[in-house]
């Protein structure tokens, strides 16, 4: 059974983007070699690409007019996008899934491929980490305080397990954290 890895740049008040959708300037003060290094090799680690709509719009929209080595990997690597409302999937590689999240995630996790990451979609991130389907997320968290914006995690309480923690060139941190079952709260 293939990981479902959650992989994406926080703020360290826990913003994902800014106040306004895609508002991603502040990833700059993370961005550096590091960084670069450590997204080339997870890049080898990906079998898909799990993206709600917007995400994947967001995605395609950028990805497609950019050039380099991460481009590349982003353009050939495969693609899925979690809709009810898109009627096709044209970035290259791309497959469309509808109906049942649990049920989609449950198949994709089954197929026999390299793992599954999930960049940006906080929505998504949110709904799998409901339905207990996310085994291990990635962050980097940039050594910046937004006040606003977007969080990344809206969920409940969750418990994580450290994997690893260590910082990167730029005053960021890349932390890796293993999902562990979530218990019931007392109400």
């Amino acid at each position: 059974m293939r990981k479902l890895i959650v992989w994406n740049v926080m703020s360290l008040d826990g913003y994902f983007e800014g106040t306004e959708p895609w508002s991603l300037d502040f990833h700059t003060t993370v961005w550096g070699q590091d960084l670069e290094e450590f997204s080339l090799k997870q890049g080898n680690e990906i079998g898909t690409l799990l993206f709600g709509r917007r995400t994947y719009d967001g995605m395609a929209a950028y990805w497609t007019q950019e050039t380099g080595a991460i481009a590349d990997m982003m353009n050939a690597v495969e693609k899925a996008v979690v809709s009810r409302t898109l009627e096709a999937a044209n970035w290259t590689n791309t497959r469309l899934l509808k109906g049942d999240l649990a049920a989609i995630v449950g198949d994709l996790k089954a197929e026999d491929k390299k793992d599954i990451f999930v960049f940006g979609s906080a929505e998504l991130v949110n709904q799998l980490l409901d339905l207990g389907l996310v085994d291990e997320y990635r962050i980097c968290i940039a050594p910046i305080l937004l006040g606003k914006g977007t969080p990344l995690f809206s969920a409940g309480m969750t418990p994580l397990k450290l994997l690893e923690a260590r910082p990167v060139d730029t005053g960021g941190i890349l932390a890796r954290y293993a999902a562990e079952p979530r218990t019931a709260q007392a109400g």
